[in-house]
């Protein structure tokens, strides 16, 4: 690699290389960028080694700028509640289905004998041969007459729920023969849905423990649960629904029909044991997990071993068809997993901390947050906040109490005392004697620009900030000339600093001018140019300040 034109050469192999990955995949992709990032790590370990040389262009590539970026990444949302509910109505029936279908098997291998002396297109016969290992699928294989010749009863148990076709009989055959004895790989989707909704964990936890780490309790059980992504092995405990919790059952046609199943997880583990324990006990080597399957392979050699989502049939999508559930989005078992954080994330009422207990709450807010439902609650939330404080901003008076001239006419003390003024306040008002000079105030000694008890400070400049303030119809020519001082500061003050000096009062002010008709701003711009009216204004009321 210190070859001058080799390191030319590979140069730009590997830059043409890294910005031709997006062509061999979907738009948006995080896979380009990720395989960049791979080759790069290995050259800058390499470059990083003192015994390894790496040429100078090629370490600055590597250490240098990515040439992709990373792409479009979209979290998975959860499934509703509707879809989750039907998925474990579905696991439940799934579950109950198996069992009595591995329960109906032995007892029929139970009436069979070997084929030897029965028969081999006996059902009973090639269940008893298997179940005690004294056939295998290729004897049946060998020893069966033509497919052609076998009786209906073999021919329709062969094809199940599809059709008869004779030269995939005898591999079909086998299979079916093996699925009435042992559980399949798709059957045990059932036990995942009903631990991960028993226990909230994800799904390699569930399916990663094994009988050594079972330990029922009197009212629960302990699990091991292992996370290989993050290397956490925890033991955690789940207890047993109390009485007042356990669901009710009622009898009807001799039939006992429970009103919801149980979402324990001690019942789901006494189930999934019971159902793979024959399978287990075939295959000792696997002890790090309860989910194990039997599966005739095409060379009609009996499998047994832990399960494997990807062959035909076992994938969650597959099992989800076959009991008839729909899911919108993708049909994902991690999807499960967020519903089950956000139910706990209601019960626990938004709390992270509480929420996000398998986990840390950077994971939670990262991950798990960003499900439709959750974004709604917090939507609701924040929307329920800004509506309550802008209730509040209604509600607090921190502008001034106008008195149109309609009302003027006819208001008197006795009104005004009904407004919320004390009959001294009222009189004062009505006297002139509280004229601060664009509006009256009811207690100048009140005010909350200033301490209590000490005379107002800022009158009458914030005024028409002040919750003290009444205007009167008689207060409109100083609230034109203070209208005109206004504008004056709006040409000499920046917009920020304007806004944020005399904001409020520009706002209010407006609001009130604007309620006054063409014909009395003429009669008090008439008062004004006569004299009769002026506005005295503080020395501060002419020196502005940036700061």
């Amino acid at each position: 690699m210190n070859h001058p034109g080799h390191s030319t050469s590979l140069f730009k192999t590997l830059a043409d290389w890294e910005l031709s990955l997006p062509e061999d995949y979907a738009e948006g992709s995080t896979r380009p960028r990720l395989t960049a990032s791979v080759l790069r790590t290995l050259i800058v370990r390499r470059d990083d080694h003192p015994e390894r040389p790496v040429a100078p262009d090629l370490a600055r590539l590597a250490r240098g700028p990515a040439l992709l970026g990373w792409g479009e990444w979209t979290e998975r949302d959860e499934f509703t509640r509707q879809e989750k509910r039907a998925l474990v109505r579905a696991a439940w029936q799934s579950a109950h289905t198996t069992r009595k279908r591995l329960h109906e098997g032995w007892a029929l291998a139970e009436r069979g004998r070997h084929p030897s002396r029965g028969s081999w297109t006996s059902i009973p016969d090639l269940l008893w041969g298997l179940a005690r290992d004294e056939i295998t699928p290729d004897d049946i294989r060998h020893n069966t007459p033509p497919p052609g010749q076998w009786p209906t009863e073999l021919q329709a148990f062969t094809a199940g729920d599809g059709r008869f076709i004779p030269r995939q009989a005898r591999i079909r055959l086998g299979r079916r023969l093996l699925r009435e004895l042992y559980p399949v790989t798709g059957e045990l989707h059932a036990f995942r849905v009903l631990l991960m909704d028993a226990t909230g964990y994800a799904s390699e936890e569930v399916t990663g423990f094994g009988e050594s780490e079972v330990e029922f309790l009197p009212k629960g059980v302990r699990l091991t649960l292992l996370k290989s992504r993050a290397g956490l092995l925890r033991h955690r405990a789940f207890r047993d629904r109390t009485a007042a919790d356990t669901p009710t059952a009622e009898e009807s046609d001799g039939r006992l029909t429970v009103n919801w199943p149980r979402r324990e997880a001690s019942e789901v583990v006494r189930q999934l044991l019971d159902v793979t324990a024959r399978v287990r006990a075939k295959a000792p080597h696997v002890t790090q997990t309860l989910f194990v399957s039997a599966v005739v392979r095409n060379n009609f050699e009996p499998f047994f071993g832990q399960w494997l989502t990807d062959s035909p049939g076992g994938s969650f999508g597959e099992w989800l068809d076959t009991m008839g559930v729909e899911i919108k989005g993708d049909r994902h078992i991690g999807r499960l997993r967020k519903s089950v954080k956000v139910e706990k994330a209601i019960v626990t009422e938004g709390r992270v901390g509480a929420a996000a207990d398998d986990h840390t709450e950077q994971t939670f807010a990262g991950h798990y947050a960003q499900g439709t439902t959750l974004r709604i609650m917090s939507g609701r939330t924040i929307t329920t906040a800004q509506q309550h404080w802008f209730d509040q901003a209604l509600a607090r008076v921190d502008g001034p109490i106008v008195i149109t001239p309609d009302v003027a006419e006819d208001i008197d003390q006795p009104q005004l005392r009904d407004a919320g003024l004390s009959a001294d306040e009222a009189e004062a008002i009505m006297a002139g004697q509280l004229d601060m000079g664009v509006s009256h105030c009811r207690n100048p000694y009140e005010s909350p620009f200033s301490p209590p008890g000490e005379l107002c400070a800022v009158a009458p400049l914030r005024c028409l900030e002040c919750r003290n303030a009444w205007i009167l119809p008689s207060n409109l020519p100083q609230l034109l000339l203070f209208e005109d001082h206004l504008k004056r500061l709006r040409t000499r003050l920046a917009p920020q600093v304007f806004t944020r000096l005399w904001g409020q009062s520009w706002v209010n002010l407006r609001a009130v001018l604007t309620d006054r008709t063409d014909e009395e701003n003429a009669a008090a711009r008439k008062h004004i140019d006569a004299g009769d009216a002026v506005l005295d204004l503080p020395l501060t009321a002419t020196t502005e300040f940036d700061a």
